[in-house]
């Protein structure tokens, strides 16, 4: 039987917070419990900002999408992964401040927002997220063309033929 991920989150939780009091205690040896403090105040008050900030953007960007008549998947998927890593900064600590800054600059959340299409792609099917993200953009390699041979004796109607352009 297959468990589901969130029968992993009472064992992930106190793992976690684990892992931040450890982290913590070995960053004010190393600077002092003062500037340690003080660095997670201010990460946490940053990271309250940039929620208000994240959210008024995302919502603008999907406005703009809706309004041009484009599928809003990218503004939507990418102001998510924009409020997730602020609020992964307002948390005190320095693992989650860390994971949230990733997720905040340009390279990570580039790399987060293909892995929310490839999840949804997955898991909601190309339907679906054709309407969010757009159409599939397949590659193509140019080669020798493929030949179908189909039996004289096949019990099946021919498929039907299926217009479309290349557009490139």
């Amino acid at each position: 039987m297959r468990r589901s991920r969130l029968a992993y989150l009472p064992i992930a939780f106190p793992l976690l917070a684990f892992a931040e009091i450890m982290t913590f205690l070995l960053v004010a040896h190393a600077i002092g419990t003062g500037w340690a403090v003080l660095i997670l105040v201010v990460a946490t008050l940053a990271g309250f900002a940039l929620l208000r900030r994240e959210g008024i953007r995302g919502w603008h960007a999907f406005q703009d999408a809706a309004n041009a008549g484009r599928p809003p998947g990218t503004e939507v998927s990418s102001s998510l992964i924009g409020l997730a890593g602020a609020l992964l900064l307002a948390i005190p600590g320095y693992i989650t401040g860390v994971l949230g800054l990733l997720l905040l600059l340009p390279p990570g959340r580039t790399l987060a927002r293909r892995g929310v299409e490839r999840f949804a792609q997955r898991n909601l099917g190309s339907a679906v997220t054709g309407n969010l993200f757009g159409p599939r953009r397949v590659k193509v390699h140019p080669g020798a063309p493929v030949t179908v041979v189909v039996p004289d004796d096949d019990p099946r109607p021919p498929a039907a033929a299926i217009e479309g352009e290349i557009i490139r």
